[in-house]
């Protein structure tokens, strides 16, 4: 069960998009002149190809109004835009024993720093090595000069991005998964970003797939993956969402960042009690985004600062997400804001009951799609997911904080 997958740029002629016959789908990034505007997938049925007949249709029908205001927005500000500088930036990447996908983004991000205009300045790029098991990663950044290693010895994304937070010599802290890749355009969108968002203090990304190959990850990118849309939003601190901002997920993904470095100092840091690892391996960027937003900060989720993320390849890893990431790592960052934020706590109780309707009413449509033969998300991942919310809820933070405090006494 595999889906090609299609990079199309409008301003180009369109061409018909080959399929291979073992092609179940086809997931297709539209762009305009490089800038991402719209994506979508689709079953093929058995096609040979992806018609440019077709493809401009369904650009037309789904896309006109993005590519209207796209070409107004151009020519209104023709020969009146300044030039997008980047902020003083360091880039960390957190990872543990995974050198070859370290080295994949790596040089993605050199690619794009050798190719940066004259006058901008380097990002600095921190390489934070969460307790590994053998040398491997080390010995990848002494191959990279623009690369600078730093150790830690805990175990946990959390304590690994604090160290980054400690170690950064950047006005802006970056954080990038070790399993995403950096669009070509990522620099310069942060650099538009910024330039367009003097007062933010934190930019989310757009993610999408890297690929799109195996059963795991057409099923995590149907229900929507990391994706937040097309559109740029700022959010700030007033909204008239009633339960905003506890639902933080939709501020954008942890796997693609971008904070004030003062900010974040005075923040206090990642909460090392979420994203711990394997134990709680979620939570801690819905914590960061909460109270960011919570402490009066404009957080800006701007699509041109785009990566592709490396899913799950095996349903076995999918469903322990789904269990741990998704629903513990969730429950256990409400749990910590029900604690923490009781002016919210009234509206954060909702949030939860909503979360296990809304799970509950989606494992049932799952049951019965299964039970007719129709294309389903596997009901046990489903209901993995809301028992992990259940184990969060029930004293899933309490748990972790004992966990990590442990950790603290060993490494002392």
């Amino acid at each position: 069960m595999r889906y090609a997958t299609f990079d199309v740029d409008i301003a180009a002629p369109l061409v018909d998009l080959p399929l291979a016959s073992s092609d179940a789908g086809a997931a297709v990034l539209v762009r305009r002149k490089g800038v991402p505007i719209g994506f979508w997938m689709e079953p093929t049925h058995g096609a040979v190809c992806l018609r440019a007949n077709d493809l401009e249709r369904r650009i037309a029908a789904d896309l006109r109004e993005r590519i209207v205001a796209e070409a107004v927005r151009e020519q209104l500000t023709a020969g009146r835009e300044e030039p997008s500088v980047l902020p003083s930036l360091t880039i960390a990447i957190c990872t543990r024993d995974r050198p070859a996908y370290v080295e994949r983004l790596l040089q993605a991000l050199c690619e794009q720093v050798a190719h940066l205009p004259g006058g901008q300045r380097a990002p600095e790029i921190l390489l934070v090595d969460n307790a590994p098991s053998d040398d491997g990663t080390r010995s990848l950044a002494r191959r990279f000069a623009q690369v600078r290693y730093v150790l830690e010895v805990r175990p946990g994304l959390n304590f690994a991005r604090n160290r980054a937070v400690a170690a950064a010599t950047g006005d802006w802290l970056s954080f990038l998964d070790d399993d995403v890749v950096t669009d070509a355009g990522w620099l310069s969108g942060l650099a538009s970003a910024w330039t367009a968002n003097p007062d933010a203090a934190a930019f989310t990304g757009q993610v999408l797939p890297l690929e799109l190959e195996t059963r795991a990850q057409i099923i995590f990118e149907r229900r929507g993956g990391f994706r937040r849309g097309f559109d740029t939003v700022r959010h700030g601190a007033v909204s008239s969402e009633s339960l905003y901002p506890g639902g933080a997920g939709s501020f954008g993904a942890g796997a693609n960042m971008i904070i004030r470095t003062e900010v974040l100092k005075a923040l206090g840091g990642f909460d090392e009690a979420l994203d711990t690892g394997a134990a709680v391996p979620g939570g801690g960027d819905l914590d960061i985004f909460y109270r960011l937003i919570r402490g009066g900060h404009v957080l800006v989720y701007e699509p041109r600062l785009l990566a592709f993320h490396q899913h799950r390849r095996e349903m076995s890893a999918l469903g322990r997400q789904y269990r741990r990431s998704w629903g513990l790592g969730f429950m256990c960052y409400l749990a910590k804001c029900l604690r923490t934020d009781p002016e919210r706590r009234f509206n954060l109780l909702r949030l939860a009951y909503w979360w296990f309707v809304h799970h509950t009413s989606g494992l049932l449509r799952h049951i019965k799609r299964r039970a007719r033969g129709l294309e389903h998300i596997p009901p046990t991942m489903l209901a993995g997911e809301l028992w992990g919310g259940v184990c969060g809820l029930l004293g899933g933070y309490s748990r972790s904080q004992r966990r990590v405090d442990a950790v603290r006494r060993q490494f002392r």
